[in-house]
């Protein structure tokens, strides 16, 4: 059960990142940057810190005591990003996204790299191949949330934005592999010990059997669907299965020397993908529940903000190392997605801006960061790298990404009719009175 305090934590969340978007609109800034904002500001580092009630997050234990919402806020995310697998568009768009979507995570991931074992070589002391290796994995992946908000918001259609949301999804997938495979070496060069297991079973065993879950939890859900005759038990069925596919995807079951576990970004989006395939009024239901589930992202994206620790500025070597992995994954970011989109002759603005587009990153880098602790010596620096590089992603990402999408077309401008519809509705109202 909520305590009041939490309670109170919540709404004033909420309240500051709706508050802020006033703010964010008048500089032409996307909302999901304005909700960090307020995160950061309420958050443990800044008003938080003054331990005031009801002001703020005292603490970083009071984020986690509501991590349950981030989980199920990411559920809904990759629940709606699954919708973008339907068939009939994949026929179209499938075999690129396929290929680009691998293409740019290996090429980011070789990118970063490179450039982080030439610093190692250059400074060895500061950063060690291990370490290096590591974070030139976490660089391939990318954050579906941020992107998938600035879409909404803009009602972004086009060429680039049809490639773009399953690219972002295909991601987790890419990116679980090189990081296993990464890290699995990065222990190997630590310990001197290769494990086979971690290297190649654990994350193909872990793709595999979230892929399957969420098919069977998809099917499930379109076979349910018809029982019911209104949106709203629909709407509830729909709302009823992210939770139960979000909470089995937290399992952990050892199997001999692998373990079967689940990536809930993976077995929510395949949850969403069957059932928009096999059910014809999914994408209605989808839409009504894209509504229903809105201030659940406001509040995801306040809680994200207020998770980012402003404590890493304080560390010289973490900020430099930092600064080297952010301009290397950005530039492997735009040059792998712009070489593998002109090889697969995809149009001239996917080619020009699709890289900008990938270049947001957070929750799964975050996680990856939980596992790269376990790295002997090398866990805490990797995870301070990591934060200052999502601390400077999140907050500018969505903007370039909206740049990125204006400049492709894909975001137009609104109508005068669109602008100045809420002032005819006041007129008339006061006219009637």
């Amino acid at each position: 059960m909520l305590s009041l305090n939490e309670l109170l934590n919540i709404s004033v969340a909420m309240f500051a990142g709706l508050m802020l978007t006033r703010l964010g609109n008048k500089l032409k800034l996307p909302d999901v940057t304005a909700y960090l904002v307020a995160g950061v500001l309420i958050g443990p580092c800044v008003i938080g810190a003054l331990h005031i009630p009801g002001m703020g997050f005292s603490s970083f234990d009071e984020l986690e005591a509501l991590g349950a919402i981030s989980d199920v806020a990411l559920g809904f995310i990759a629940f709606s990003i699954g919708n973008e697998f339907r068939l009939s568009q994949l026929r179209e768009t499938g075999r690129q996204a396929l290929v680009i979507g691998i293409l740019q995570a290996v090429i980011t991931t070789l990118i970063v790299d490179a450039a982080l074992l030439g610093l190692h070589l250059l400074f060895p002391q500061a950063l060690s191949v291990p370490a290096a290796i590591t974070l030139g994995a976490i660089a391939a992946a990318t954050a579906p949330a941020a992107t998938l908000m600035v879409v909404r918001q803009y009602k972004a259609k086009g060429k680039l934005t049809d490639l773009l949301l399953p690219i972002v999804a295909l991601d987790d997938a890419v990116g679980l592999v090189l990081f296993a495979v990464s890290f699995g070496v990065a222990r190997a060069l630590s310990s001197g010990v290769v494990d086979v297991y971690t290297i190649v079973v654990n994350p193909l065993l872990e793709i595999f059997c979230s892929l399957l879950l969420g098919a069977l939890a998809g099917f499930g859900l379109a076979k349910l669907e018809p029982i019911f005759h209104s949106n709203t038990n629909r709407i509830a069925m729909s709302v009823s299965f992210v939770f139960l596919t979000v909470a089995l995807s937290m399992l952990k079951i050892p199997l001999g020397a692998a373990t079967l576990g689940f990536s809930p970004l993976l077995v929510c989006m395949m949850l969403g993908s069957v059932f928009c395939n096999l059910c014809p009024l999914s994408e209605e239901i989808m839409r009504v529940a894209d509504r229903w589930t809105a201030p659940v992202l406001v509040l995801f994206f306040v809680l994200s903000g207020a998770e980012l620790e402003l404590g890493v500025f304080a560390k010289a070597g973490s900020v430099a190392i930092g600064l080297v992995y952010i301009l290397f994954r950005s530039l492997g970011k735009y040059v792998g997605a712009r070489e593998s989109a002109r090889l697969m002759h995809c149009d001239k603005t996917v080619v020009d801006y699709l890289g900008i587009t990938l270049l947001p990153q957070a929750g799964v880098a975050l996680g990856m960061c939980v596992t790269a602790a376990q790295l002997p010596g090398d866990g805490t620096l990797i995870r301070n790298i990591v934060l200052f590089a999502v601390l400077n992603y999140e907050l500018f990402g969505p903007v370039l990404t909206k740049w990125a999408l204006t400049k492709s077309g894909d975001i137009r401008p609104k109508s005068d009719e669109v602008l100045h519809r809420r002032e005819r509705k006041l007129a008339a109202a006061a006219e009637k009175k």
